[in-house]
């Protein structure tokens, strides 16, 4: 894809009305406690700036090399490894994935519960696949989006995805595989896969294979190899609307998600973005994807399935949550696709996710741009910080189109 030239004075209009939401977003309310934004072009990153505070209890400013918990926006770096893979032959995606992780095989659906309210389980009708996966048409849910999954954690002893172990991958299906879209933890199960393709953790794959080449030397699944005095603290929002410090803090790993475990800086995201805006390529020239597995993976990967909005079951964890509600919007490998042009600007055919602690991103290949906004607030959609993110966006486009 050849994206269209951003030239030096749009770039600079671009930086100047991103910096003035920044001011906005922690001066104004609702606000956030503190935030770190970045914009690239497919040169280099061109905007890069903090506001407000790191930690409300102690009043630390927020830095540009903030560490974060980067939760969901996880899940393009683990499908990343996956793609590699898959273009090295190594990795099938429409293979059962059982034949790369044979415990997959023993998740059975679950029909619904019963009588004495033990969940009905039985076996899939067709086995989950690699590509199932990434296009999160497996049948995993989120026990903070569905509410058969919250039953499941709550009342039957299944575990949480948060709690970073083995176990809690093995939840049941809600589905057959390939038959609707449901956002959960099947990222977390790309990344056994690729573990067990590549016969390494996932945290030393990553490492090798696209942290190196990307520069991206502040991002891994091991805190403590990053410095926790690095991380930014997490907040929540009361019910009132004010915001107070927290102590929500992932442990631990005992597997490496692929779904939503690594800590990471705006910085080190903006270099990974720029590989998709690059046709895969790193700022040395050196390939992390081919041009051809880029523009496969850019594609709309769901046919005519949809994505839909996501209903907030644990209020403490997530608002309801959708993008641009009432636009279709489908999936690609293994990013959300906007079928339309956003009311923010952003062209049909982008790519963009977001975080739970309201980490969001956006990779407009069409006009060469790509953006990542990061605080650390609960729960997911907070107005303050999506409500800035969404008019950061929209400005950046304002400008450039000027």
């Amino acid at each position: 894809m050849s994206p269209t030239t951003i030239t030096p004075s749009s770039r600079a209009a671009a930086a100047e009305a991103a910096a003035k939401v920044l001011d906005a977003t922690v001066e104004q309310g609702p606000g956030v406690p503190g935030v770190v934004a970045g914009l690239t072009d497919a040169q280099e990153t061109f905007f890069l700036e903090a506001r407000g505070q790191r930690d409300l209890e102690s009043g630390a400013p927020m830095e540009e090399d903030q560490v974060f918990s980067i939760f969901s926006t996880t899940k393009a770096i683990a499908g990343t490894a996956a793609l590699q893979l898959y273009e090295q032959g190594r990795l099938d995606l429409d293979a059962p994935a059982k034949d790369y992780v044979p415990e997959i095989g023993e998740i059975q659906v679950l029909e619904g519960f019963g009588a004495d309210g033990a969940p009905q389980l039985r076996p899939p009708a067709r086995d989950i696949t690699t590509r199932h996966l990434l296009l999160h048409t497996a049948g995993f849910g989120y026990d903070f989006f569905n509410a058969d999954y919250e039953r499941l954690t709550s009342q039957h002893g299944y575990q949480s995805p948060f709690s970073g172990t083995k176990e809690s991958l093995m939840t049941p299906l809600l589905f057959d595989p390939g038959e609707r879209w449901e956002y959960g933890s099947n990222i977390d199960w790309v990344g056994q896969v690729v573990e067990a393709v590549a016969g390494t953790s996932l945290e030393e794959y990553m490492a090798e294979n696209i942290f190196s080449p990307l520069g991206m030397s502040s991002t891994s699944f091991l805190l403590n190899s990053l410095g926790r005095d690095r991380l930014a603290r997490m907040h929540h929002r009361l019910e009132d609307g004010t915001l107070e410090a927290g102590d929500f803090v992932l442990p631990e790993p005992e597997v490496h998600m692929g779904g939503h475990g690594l800590y990471s800086t705006v910085g080190d995201y903006l270099r990974f973005i720029r590989m998709w805006l690059n046709d895969g390529a790193a700022d040395s020239g050196e390939p992390v994807l081919s041009p051809e597995t880029v523009r496969y993976a850019e594609q709309n990967h769901l046919g005519d399935l949809k994505i839909k909005g996501l209903p907030g079951v644990k209020p403490e964890l997530s608002n309801d949550a959708e993008f641009f509600p009432g636009e279709p919007k489908s999936w690609a490998l293994t990013f959300m696709y906007n079928d339309q042009t956003a009311p923010t600007g952003r062209p049909a055919g982008s790519l963009a996710w977001a975080g739970l602690a309201n980490l969001y991103y956006w990779i407009d290949r069409k006009t060469g741009i790509g953006g990542y906004w990061a605080t650390q607030i609960l729960p997911f959609v907070d107005p303050g910080s999506v409500g800035g993110y969404l008019q950061w966006e929209t400005e950046v486009y304002s400008a450039l189109t000027r």
